[in-house]
């Protein structure tokens, strides 16, 4: 894969396969959220031409996000279709919900893992944040995808102010019971909810401070060494590492790897940038593969140092799901 104009290796793509999502979670949009057009998404065969772009650039790892993405009807032929390239290190994000029906298909298709985002443990509070969501039918979801060995399992949540502080603790003490990594994420402003994401957001200091006065202590794990985003951590005994992802507190620029696909076919070079290339277009206009190519190399060069939140710069023009985080 080309280097950006900093030196740094771009191998990691994320694809949004698509905006759509069957929760409504309180940090990421708004109950009443209007989706993008299906004519203005990518196709399947789009989004597996612009994966064999890719993988002959070098790309080596790919993580399928939405949206939801288990609600794409063609899921499991884009992984098939991933896996072909020669890419193995698939992995998906997903809010679990039809992970029970999905797991064995998903590991035959070729997936390695998945992510699972579990924000609290009580029933109520679940669905208060997600709206939509139920906890029981997640946890069933996460327990068939540890089955059909899409492992290591990680939990990804997200604390957000007035709704979920009081679950950090149990969220930790899943490490002691399962091998379950599980990751705090620091909220992220974004579109119509960033506002909302800056007064509910909880700083990485303050979590951690919070799993070692109710559990006990962290120990940093491969100290300035991260796991894909995450700086991980474990509690004496535990099965598994607790992880911190913190783009506001400590944000990780100068190691990021990545570069990610939006559902409708732009490249987008920082997560918390509005700083865009349209790769769908010029596609559909009959753009040849060296043409893309040319065209993805120019975008991954400009990709910034990093984002611009210090300096108040917060993405406007695109909510999360559309992203894929």
């Amino acid at each position: 894969m080309p280097l950006d104009s900093f030196g740094r290796d771009i191998h990691y793509l994320r694809i949004s396969l698509t905006d759509k999502c069957n929760m409504r979670c309180v940090y990421c949009m708004s109950e009443d959220m209007i989706f993008q057009p299906n004519a203005e998404l990518m196709t399947t065969p789009e989004i597996l031409r612009l994966v064999n772009l890719f993988a002959g650039l070098g790309v080596d790892k790919i993580r399928l996000t939405g949206g939801e993405p288990t609600v794409h009807p063609d899921l499991l032929a884009i992984v098939r279709g991933i896996h072909a390239t020669g890419i193995t290190r698939i992995s998906l994000t997903t809010n679990g919900l039809r992970l029970t029906e999905l797991a064995v298909p998903l590991k035959q298709a070729g997936l390695e893992r998945v992510n699972v985002s579990v924000d609290t443990l009580d029933p109520d509070r679940f669905h208060r944040v997600t709206r939509w969501g139920q906890l029981d039918k997640v946890l069933d979801g996460v327990r068939a995808a540890e089955a059909a060995g899409l492992t290591p399992i990680k939990i990804n949540a997200v604390i957000a102010r007035g709704f979920n502080e009081q679950d950090i603790a149990d969220l930790a003490r899943l490490t002691l019971h399962h091998p379950w990594q599980v990751r705090f994420i620091e909220m992220m402003p974004f579109g119509d909810v960033a506002a909302f994401a800056q007064d509910a957001t909880i700083s990485q200091a303050e979590i951690m401070q919070c799993i070692e006065t109710e559990v006990g202590p962290l120990q940093p794990i491969a100290e300035g060494r991260l796991d894909g985003e995450a700086r991980l951590y474990h509690l004496a005994g535990s099965q598994a590492a607790i992880g911190f992802i913190s783009t506001l507190t400590n944000p990780f620029c100068a190691s990021c790897s990545r570069v990610r696909l939006t559902a409708d076919g732009h490249l987008r070079l920082c997560l918390l940038r509005d700083d865009e290339g349209d790769l769908l277009t010029p596609l559909r206009q009959g753009a040849s593969d060296a043409d893309l190519e040319s065209l993805v190399r120019s975008l991954i060069w400009r990709k910034p140092w990093g984002h611009g939140l210090p300096d108040g710069l917060i993405p406007l023009e695109r909510v999360m799901s559309q992203i894929g985080g």
